[in-house]
Formats: structure tokens, C-alpha cells, sequence
């Protein structure tokens, strides 16, 4: 499982175990898998979808602005503002 947290300037939205996030790159939209590869990228306004299990429904929230970092500790989310 690929360890996913979301964070505001205000505070930490989520922290948990999920199967894969697809993020709205400025780049393009781009999934993470555990084990993913280090990536940096910032983010543009779009939704986040968030897949709990394989083949599962994705949870998907609005986002704007921020950035995403891969590491080999997961995937951090910092967006400007949520919903």
C-alpha cells in the first residue's frame, strides 16, 4: 500500500494506506503506485482521486494549487486550498 497524505497551510486533511492517487498535474494528471519513483510536480486546480483498494471506486476531492512530492516514504500532497 502507497502511504498518501493531503495537507493544507492550515492543516493535515489525510494520512493513510491507499491503493493508488491520481494527481492533476500542471504537467497532466499522473498516478502513484507504492513504490513509485521520486517526482516532484506542482498541481494544477482539478480534483484528486484517491483508490482505496484495487479496481475500487475512487474517492475524489477538489484541489487548487500546491504541489506533489513522491519519496520513498509515499506521496505528499500540499494544495492551496481543498473543496
Amino acid at each position: 500500500m502507497l502511504h498518501f497524505e493531503l495537507v493544507t497551510p492550515e492543516k493535515l486533511v489525510r494520512s493513510e494506506e491507499v491503493y493508488m492517487v491520481v494527481v492533476p498535474g500542471t504537467e497532466g494528471d499522473f498516478g502513484v503506485l507504492q513504490g513509485h519513483a521520486p517526482f516532484m510536480s506542482t498541481i494544477r486546480d482539478g480534483s484528486i482521486a484517491i483508490y482505496k483498494a484495487d479496481k475500487s471506486e475512487p474517492e475524489t476531492l477538489a484541489i487548487r494549487g500546491g504541489f506533489a512530492e513522491v519519496n520513498e516514504k509515499g506521496l505528499t500532497v500540499l494544495a492551496e486550498h481543498i473543496g
